[in-house]
């Protein structure tokens, strides 16, 4: 599991580990699998809504002592457009598709999608004349 987060303590629980740090994101490596991990869940646990059970967000931010990050829409679309271009030159899917697999949205599709959602952005973000 990745958090990303704006602000860390100093030192992170030993089932924690900073993967990239930039100026104003760190991403975080979660084991879940780790013993104390999942006896901090289990801690954490409240009834979300009736009858749902989980831990919320914030709740495991404010234990680990940092403070999330929201990073903005841009950002998350550009990753997004980086991992499907990975997608698509996987040596996995690249087998799934000789396969026979026929999506009825295809990975140019999500491509496309993003890209309009991009140029929305860049719409909205021109002042209007």
């Amino acid at each position: 599991m990745k958090l990303y987060a704006k602000t860390i303590p100093q030192a992170l629980p030993d089932w924690a580990t900073v993967v990239t740090k930039s100026a104003d994101l760190f991403e975080i490596e979660i084991n879940d699998e780790h013993p104390n991990f999942q006896s901090l869940l289990e801690e954490l646990e409240t009834e979300i809504e009736p009858g749902i059970f989980g831990v919320k967000a914030d709740d495991l931010c404010s234990r680990l002592g940092i403070e999330m990050s929201n990073p903005n829409l841009h950002y998350l679309v550009e990753q997004a457009q980086t991992l499907i271009s990975e997608i698509a030159i996987h040596p996995d899917y690249k087998q799934l598709l000789e396969a026979g697999y026929q999506p009825d949205l295809n990975i140019a599709d999500a491509s496309t999608a993003l890209t309009y959602l991009q140029w929305e952005l860049e719409r909205n973000r021109e002042p209007s004349v």
